[in-house]
């Protein structure tokens, strides 16, 4: 898996002292452009109790493995601002665990909008496991608020090894949420209960299944049930239900996936994991993001779409789209093409986009998509013959392969493997970008013909077969 070395430099040591949470910050972006270590809030969190354990779970998330565990790096969390409420997110080190903590309790000065890393380490983890549910707890995140012994504010510097799935899995983790709804609603008490009656076994798989008012458990595929693959990868849930106003469940509408959201709302902020549908499967994986992704269009329109964005709390696509000029769907298209950089999240409560920017050096980060990067060779190269009926042709290594271009099936192996629940192969995505190349000004596609015949009147380089 290629990984990118992503260098983390703080001005200090993130510390808690006399009730005071000073979160030093490393290179980010904010309103008014890159900086090295970004400011953005200084005030009380009226709920402190709450806050410290949801940011120790959302840390936690960063340092776990939950398939196949073993030691490995920290990854710190990253921190949006969007004038109204504090984003913390992380990814688990094997990629199959997302998870957010929005707090919305906020009592002080927003001091800029953006998205930063934080560091959490060691000693502060300590300090936030000790805060009492009347403690004051003055929140600081940028260096100037932090309390530093040391004369010349040493650096901090930490070298994290960032596998390239990780960028890719908050691209898949917002495709994929935005066509979950929410299943169930439970109040506190029915949430703790729910909850602790899990199975304990870390690969466990369990239909949680709306009963009523409550949730009850099978071990099979239900109608209406939302699938949890792997009950021990909920474990960040489980401290803080002693402050658990209500859970809510999220899941595919159309059932098409065993993927799944658990949100629990706690006194002021709301804890969200997101688990990806296999305890080996990363959500780096899904290829949800590709058809989007596929289209001519997407990397200019993202361009447009993306100088619209300015860290508000929700991205209405509506005005979004009038603002750019563009239809709804290719406004989703190009926040596809702007999630693969980490630059939007999907907010399930608020059931809207959201705007951040990783602190990532996307030309580090080698073939984000290589499906998609073999699809474009194979319609380069003239692999691919449209036949009359919604069919296509396409020659590889491996032999012909029969594909129905909208229904999205082939005939390659791979398909057979996982029919359509990882996305497309590379097979489809090559018969639909041929497909959309042959369209002539009204809209109807030549009966037949290869497509190496006529890319260069609709913008594709030709090459010769391989």
């Amino acid at each position: 898996m290629t990984q990118a070395v992503q260098a983390y430099s703080y001005a200090g040591h993130s510390v808690l002292a006399d009730g005071r949470l000073g979160l030093s910050t490393s290179g980010g972006t904010a309103l008014s452009g890159p900086q090295s270590h970004p400011r953005f809030f200084s005030g009380l969190l009226t709920q402190a109790a709450p806050a410290a354990a949801g940011l120790l779970a959302v840390a936690d998330v960063a340092l776990t493995r939950y398939h196949q565990p073993r030691p490995g790096w920290t990854r710190d969390p990253v921190v949006t601002c969007d004038g109204g409420r504090l984003r913390f997110e992380s990814f688990s080190a094997c990629g199959g665990v997302y998870a957010r903590l929005d707090v919305v309790a906020l009592d002080g000065d927003v001091l800029d909008r953006g998205t930063t890393n934080v560091d959490v380490n060691g000693p502060l983890r300590e300090s936030l496991a000790r805060v009492g549910g009347k403690d004051p707890l003055h929140l600081g995140v940028g260096p100037d608020e932090l309390i530093v012994t040391t004369l010349d504010g040493a650096v901090v510097e930490k070298k994290v090894p960032l596998p390239s799935r990780w960028l890719r899995g908050f691209a898949e983790v917002q495709v994929m949420a935005a066509g979950w709804d929410l299943r169930a609603e439970l109040a506190g008490p029915q949430a703790v209960r729910f909850l602790r009656s899990l199975p304990r076994g870390a690969r466990s798989r369990v239909w949680a299944v709306p009963a009523g008012r409550d949730l009850r458990l099978s071990s099979g595929a239900t109608a209406g049930g939302v699938c949890l693959s792997g009950t021990g990868r909920v474990a960040t849930l489980m401290p803080l239900l002693r402050f658990a106003k209500a859970l809510r469940v999220y899941g595919p509408r159309d059932g098409s996936s065993t993927a799944s959201a658990w949100e629990l709302e706690l006194p002021g902020m709301r804890y969200t994991l997101a688990i990806s549908p296999e305890p080996a499967r990363g959500f780096s994986g899904e290829g949800q993001v590709l058809d989007d992704l596929a289209t001519d269009e997407a990397a200019g329109d993202a361009d447009v779409v993306g100088m619209l964005l300015n860290f508000e709390p929700t991205v209405e696509l509506g005005l979004l789209a009038d603002r750019a000029g563009l239809p709804i769907e290719r406004v989703r298209a190009a926040l596809t093409q702007l999630g693969t950089a980490g630059r939007v999240g999907y907010d399930l409560h608020e059931a809207a986009h959201f705007h951040r920017e990783l602190p990532y050096d996307k030309e580090q980060v080698a073939e984000l998509n290589p499906r998609l990067t073999s699809a474009r060779a194979l319609v380069r190269s003239g692999a691919v013959r449209l036949l009359p009926g919604d069919r296509a042709e396409v020659t590889t290594g491996g032999g012909v392969r029969q594909v129905l271009v909208a229904e999205g099936t082939c005939t390659c192996p791979w398909w057979y493997d996982h029919r359509g629940s990882r996305g497309p192969c590379k097979h489809v995505l090559a018969a639909r970008i041929a497909a959309r190349a042959t369209l002539d000004e009204t809209g109807h596609a030549p009966a037949d013909g290869p497509a190496a015949e006529w890319p260069a009147a609709h913008g594709l380089a030709a090459e010769p077969a391989q």
